[in-house]
């Protein structure tokens, strides 16, 4: 058990380093994610603005975020719930209302030299068989799309840049005010789950090693 207590502690520390030399040179995206709203919670979109037909009542956000996928990007901020957001806007035969929560972001997400608006909730009233896409133009444009039909710009923020390559490799900051229980503005990371995988797993092989110098010494 002396090889043991010796080599575990040496694999843990090796495999720390492995897995924060790996998270310190991390890259994202810069880019604005698409969240659909789902019994109470955000969900990230699987499907484009352009492809999604939300009905009426419906409530999506748009965040702009610096992440590497899904689970690094942050969800939206602020006020969520429909009957809020469209207060104002009745229901009207042959139309459909869509609440849409647009997150600018944080300074720290923002291209060098731009600064991001003040979030905003607003309600689209579009046609019934609108998409996402145009019951975003219908409130917030300008936008700004790229060749590949990327959505770059939403009310003309950022003025440049689009779905370019970053650093995720900075200084934390301090966490936004929220007025809803999903604190956490991005998902879970799986860094750390792994890292503990990978020890055991280690440690195991270390213990499977040493009982079997010491059988074939007996």
């Amino acid at each position: 058990m002396t090889a043991v207590r010796r080599t575990a502690p040496v694999l843990v520390a090796a495999l720390l380093l492995l897995v924060c030399a790996g998270r310190a040179g991390a890259t994202g995206y810069r880019y604005w994610s698409f969240w659909e709203r789902t019994d109470g919670h955000w969900t990230y979109a699987t499907q484009g603005p352009a492809s999604v037909r939300p009905g009426d009542g419906t409530v999506q956000g748009f965040r702009f975020t610096v992440g590497a996928d899904a689970a690094d990007a942050g969800r939206p901020r602020g006020t969520a719930d429909f009957d809020t957001i469209c207060a104002d806007t009745p229901a009207k035969a042959g139309s459909k209302r869509v609440g849409l929560v647009l997150d600018f972001g944080t300074p720290a997400d923002a291209p060098s030299g731009e600064a991001p608006p003040e979030r905003r909730a607003v309600c689209a009233r579009v046609p019934s068989d609108a998409s996402s896409a145009d019951a975003l133009a219908a409130v917030a444009g300008p936008l700004r799309y790229d060749t590949n039909a990327l959505l770059c710009a939403i009310a003309g923020y950022p003025h440049k840049g689009c779905g370019e390559q970053v650093s995720t490799d900075r200084e934390p900051t301090a966490a936004p005010e929220s007025d809803s229980s999903e604190s956490s503005e991005s998902g879970p990371s799986l860094g750390l789950p792994i890292g503990v995988g990978v020890v055991a797993l280690l440690a195991g092989a270390a213990i499977w090693q040493s009982r079997r110098r010491r059988d074939a010494s007996g």
